[in-house]
């Protein structure tokens, strides 16, 4: 269970979410939605350890302040959009980067047999076994995103924090990454929070969403509840009658 109770965050002394709080079981995942500079990145960096923020947040039971870094990274990871800045890495050794948190010969960077085989896993989950000494600048974006999800796996988190990852992906490629996400929760105790701007995405993939405005919480609950062209039109500040027939005609938030 991730827990956050009033939870406050900003940036140089000036607060971009306030009071946040929510439940969010191992096993559901969650979308994080709203208008830009609503703190949707904000809310996600303070989740994952990296923006100090007031409040508590906890995983099952446990205050998140009181654990070192490297004990959240085992725990929580982190999977960004994807960029044009990287460096000339072959695949397998950019999803070994995500091993880091638990390899124990850490001053050497050495990892084990145990951890290049977990490497090898990952890779086989996202489909990319075929091509672990490929540089990463020779592939699609798809692939790219594919090879840091496999990186992202490659932590054994219990939760993965995704911050915009269809940005920049063709729909086949958002498929299939739903494919993966879905396929990993799947997998036991296990959950995903994202920051979303395609409401699509977010229906597809998770049962909640939390909706932000303002820095505050708008509105949360089940997917179907709160995917609705009133409460959408309302948030953004936008036409209801553009949003007519939303949920019937959207793509992605079809069973995939």
């Amino acid at each position: 269970m991730l827990a956050m109770e009033n939870v406050t965050a900003g940036y140089n002394g000036t607060d971009v979410i306030f009071d946040i709080s929510l439940s969010l079981p191992l096993g559901e995942n969650l979308s994080i939605i709203g208008p830009n500079g609503c703190g949707k990145t904000t809310l996600l960096r303070a989740i994952a350890g990296v923006l100090p923020s007031l409040g508590n947040i906890t995983l099952n039971g446990e205050p998140l302040k009181k654990m070192k870094h490297r004990e959240i990274a085992k725990k929580i990871a982190l999977l960004s959009q994807t960029h044009g800045l990287y460096f000339a890495y072959s695949v397998f050794d950019t999803v070994m980067m995500g091993r880091y948190p638990h390899i124990k010969d850490r001053l050497q960077g050495r990892p084990s047999s145990e951890d290049r085989a977990h490497v090898m896993r990952c890779l086989e989950a996202v489909e990319l076994s075929g091509i672990p000494d490929k540089d990463i600048t020779k592939l699609s974006g798809g692939q790219l995103q594919r090879v840091f999800l496999a990186r992202t796996l490659a932590q054994d988190p219990e939760i993965i924090l995704l911050d915009e990852p269809a940005n920049h992906l063709d729909l086949k490629s958002q498929i299939e990454l739903i494919k993966y996400l879905k396929h990993w929760t799947a997998q036991g105790d296990r959950s995903i929070i994202g920051v979303m701007h395609d409401i699509n995405f977010a229906a597809s993939l998770s049962q909640n969403i939390l909706a932000l405005k303002n820095g505050r919480v708008f509105a949360t609950g089940a997917t179907n509840d709160i995917i609705n062209a009133e409460l959408l039109a309302e948030m953004y500040e936008i036409d209801a009658s553009y949003l007519k027939g939303y949920q019937e005609h959207s793509l992605l938030s079809q069973e995939l």
